[in-house]
């Protein structure tokens, strides 16, 4: 199996590009690759390539692009993961299966019970983060597209952004089983897969009931039967359950 570098300049049959820095670190300091390696680029805009490796320096690297090549297929179902941040090093884990499970985009939020603000994650340049992460969970996964990280917002904003359909809509907030008594089973949604989607997850302390109120405003409240989840294990299973409602998997 070639390896697979995420090469964002890649466009023509014939042309030669330079890898990003960190691509280009992986080919020489890891993979150790020399000039002639076959390798596959793909741009992260949805196409992929076969390529040959045409000059490595202890700067950097550049290939030649080949022939088109076929890369995973991307989702009928454009899905919009809204995630409540979650403490720690767990949203690396989210963003990664997300990307993994094949969303469109990831929108990070910040909610009443999310134990960071949108100030600490600016701090930690964790959107910058969580964007490096989509770019190796896409090279993993076979995909030629890599998710964008939309900038970090606060849940009203989220919400105000649903209603407006500036997001991808309409919403589908999973709640807990008992939060309210306006929740679908995911069994009773309508299995006709709509065009695009955002699926809203919360934090580990759970939505507040105002923002389940709000979010009922703007899209469906969902359980998965009686089960409460682990938030970090939430937004996985969730995507699972709906691609395979959809027959995406």
């Amino acid at each position: 199996m070639h390896a697979r570098f995420h090469v964002p300049d890649a466009e023509r049959t014939g042309d030669v590009v330079a890898l990003p820095h960190e691509e280009a670190q992986h080919l020489i300091r890891v993979l150790r690759l020399k000039v002639g390696a076959a390798v596959r680029v793909f741009n992260g805009r949805g196409a992929a390539f076969d390529a040959v490796v045409s000059a490595v320096t202890k700067a950097g690297a550049q290939v030649r692009i080949g022939a088109g090549c076929e890369a995973a297929a991307e989702a009928h179902v454009a899905v919009t993961l809204a995630q409540a941040v979650l403490k720690g090093d767990k949203m690396d884990e989210v963003v990664r299966d997300a990307v993994m499970m094949g969303v469109a985009a990831i929108q990070p939020m910040v909610t009443t019970r999310s134990e960071v603000t949108l100030a600490s994650i600016d701090r930690g340049h964790r959107q910058a983060r969580w964007q490096r992460i989509a770019v190796s969970s896409a090279k993993q996964c076979g995909r030629a597209v890599v998710p964008a990280i939309l900038e970090p917002r606060a849940f009203e904003a989220v919400a105000a952004s649903l209603a407006d359909m500036t997001l991808r809509g309409p919403g589908l907030m999973f709640v807990e089983p008992s939060s309210s008594a306006d929740a679908l089973s995911l069994a009773d949604l309508d299995a006709t897969p709509p065009r695009e989607t955002t699926v809203m997850v919360g934090p580990e302390g759970g939505w507040t009931p105002e923002e389940i109120e709000r979010a009922s405003t703007v899209g469906r409240l969902v359980t998965l039967g009686s089960r409460t989840l682990r938030a970090d294990a939430m937004a996985l299973v969730a995507l699972t359950a709906l691609f395979t409602l959809w027959r995406e998997l």
